[in-house]
């Protein structure tokens, strides 16, 4: 059975016209905002990741929509969490940014969050806050799709962190 679905694999990257490599480029070409999605773990610990991923979905009902990879230190948590917040950076967090998806130690050591919703961390000086209570989760590929009901908002005026093409940029 292993030997099947390697031969799918390899059947349908030839059958697409590209590879991997080519698809992550493609799509990185994408400009996007950045944010830091984060929850309260089983144990009360926060986690969070960076994550561009993140879109608008509906205003009625005020909806919310980010993906997760399954092979992610904090899939486990965001899997069964039933609130999230997402925090989405201002240009000068751009530090923070990388922090959030690079470190694997305590990301929230030294950080002065806010609590959010079911006690969920949001991050200090974003432009805006989402509080989010779990819709909708989907398993879809090597990632788990979450769409998030917005319960509470609140943005600042300034200049967005935004990603493209593996470097950070500021519009």
């Amino acid at each position: 059975m292993a030997a099947a679905g390697l031969l799918s694999a390899w059947l349908a990257e030839r059958l697409s016209g590209f590879d991997n490599r080519e698809l992550r480029t493609a799509f990185g070409s994408f400009m996007t905002g950045v944010t830091i999605v984060t929850t309260s773990g089983a144990d009360g610990a926060p986690r969070g990741f960076t994550a561009n991923s993140f879109t608008s979905v509906s205003l009625e009902p005020p909806l919310v929509l980010w993906s997760l990879a399954k092979k992610a230190s904090s899939h486990a948590a965001f899997a069964v969490a039933e609130y999230y917040g997402v925090s989405v950076l201002a240009a000068e967090q751009e530090t923070l940014s990388h922090h959030f998806s690079t470190f694997k130690g305590d990301r929230f050591a030294g950080l002065d969050v806010r609590d959010g919703l079911g006690g969920v961390p949001l991050i200090p000086d974003a432009l805006a806050h989402f509080e989010c209570r779990v819709k909708s989760r989907y398993d879809e590929g090597d990632h788990l799709i979450l769409i998030g009901e917005v319960l509470r908002c609140d943005f600042r005026e300034g200049e967005a962190l935004v990603y493209r093409s593996r470097k950070y940029h500021q519009i």
